[in-house]
């Protein structure tokens, strides 16, 4: 009865029955039965055709530490390229391991003399080329362009006489002399250093100043007065050592914002009428202005030089109505005055607030200040 159930318990075929443990002691021998022939193969990588070669998952594996050692020469470089290549693998991520190299002569850098080179470019073998614009300064400098001459028209504009147009009729017309003679050629070239005088006065190349003042009453805006009266050069005379000269007119009674400098282009391009340098005045009246008045000033009023016409014209917000905003583009002499006038108004008092976009704000009656960085940038792009 036991041998019967033993049988069973052991499996289809008669005899007794093999233990699990039985089964994994064969296993493993027949493992260890394996060739050492095979076993090397797997663990050799430069064998490309068996299992651990080059060419299976497991290529570029490193070797044990023994066949490192064994494969160093003395010199410290790899006995075989294609083992190095194999060594320099690493597994799965494909980066290459730093190796030894091989004791040799350093290597030299190519030859980068048929290399083309674009100019302002740098070699060390080689001066700096300058680019297109530097070589003309190059080119100017050697034929003596760029010794410091300018031009006399820009010389009378910087010293604050004048546009440059304007400064080429003076030359022609032989009002300017250079050095005590009369210069009527156009394009004559002058030096810091010489005597140019116009109109009897001698004028100096300066650095531009620009100065707002604020006008106070009784002042006449001119830079000299054969009659001797106040005029407004007196209260810039401690503004800087540069001659200054008046942007526009403002008549003795007017007050508010001057612009005092001695750049004559600016001042040629602030005044003219087509650049359209905005003015803004307050108009105090003897009586009360109505809204059809201000329309009329709108359309425009005749003069005797002309039509004067206001780009706006408006009741002062929170005033009487004797005072009034007028905005105007025109330069003409007294033109606001007359434009009241023309209407049957007595203007009582007349102030100027903004100039070109320039405010007399903190700027007390009868003082001044010079203008920022910012605001000769804007003035100089305004078109």
């Amino acid at each position: 009865m036991t041998d019967r159930t033993d049988g069973r318990r052991g499996g289809r075929g008669k005899g007794p029955a093999k233990r699990s443990s039985d089964r994994t002691d064969e296993k493993r021998g027949a493992r260890s039965e394996g060739s050492r022939e095979d076993q090397r193969s797997r663990k050799d990588p430069r064998s490309g055709d068996r299992k651990g070669g080059p060419t299976s998952k497991r290529a570029g594996r490193r070797p044990p530490k023994a066949l490192r050692d064994s494969s160093r020469t003395e010199g410290g470089s790899w006995r075989d390229k294609d083992q190095a290549a194999g060594m320099r693998s690493s597994t799965g991520s494909g980066r290459a391991k730093p190796t030894t190299r091989t004791a040799g002569p350093p290597k030299k850098r190519a030859d980068r003399g048929d290399r083309p080179e674009r100019p302002g470019q740098w070699d060390r073998k080689k001066r700096y080329e300058p680019t297109r614009s530097g070589r003309r300064r190059d080119q100017a400098s050697k034929e003596g362009k760029d010794d410091g001459l300018v031009r006399l028209n820009r010389y009378l504009a910087q010293a604050g006489i004048c546009s440059r147009r304007e400064a080429d009729d003076l030359i022609t017309a032989g009002v300017v002399s250079v050095n005590g003679q009369i210069v009527t050629e156009l394009g004559t070239k002058v030096k810091p250093t010489d005597t140019v005088h116009y109109g009897g006065q001698r004028l100096s190349m300066e650095k531009k100043r620009y100065v707002l003042l604020n006008k106070p009453k009784g002042f006449i805006t001119t830079t000299d007065d054969p009659r001797d009266r106040r005029t407004v050069m007196a209260l810039v005379e401690a503004a800087c050592q540069e001659r200054l000269y008046p942007v526009g007119r403002l008549d003795r009674l007017t007050t508010g914002v001057l612009l005092m400098t001695n750049d004559g282009d600016l001042a040629k391009k602030l005044t003219h009428p087509s650049h359209g340098a905005e003015k803004i005045y307050h108009v105090t009246l003897g009586r009360s202005v109505t809204k059809a008045e201000l329309a009329k000033l709108l359309e425009g009023v005749m003069l005797e030089d002309g039509m004067a016409q206001a780009d706006e014209a408006n009741h002062v917000e929170g005033a009487s109505k004797r005072e009034v905003g007028v905005k105007l583009h025109m330069g003409r002499n007294r033109i606001v005055r007359r434009m009241f006038e023309a209407l049957g108004h007595e203007v009582v008092k007349l102030d100027r607030v903004v100039f070109a976009g320039l405010t007399k704000k903190d700027v007390p009656r009868g003082k001044w200040r010079h203008l920022s960085e910012n605001e000769v940038l804007f003035l100089s792009k305004r078109k």
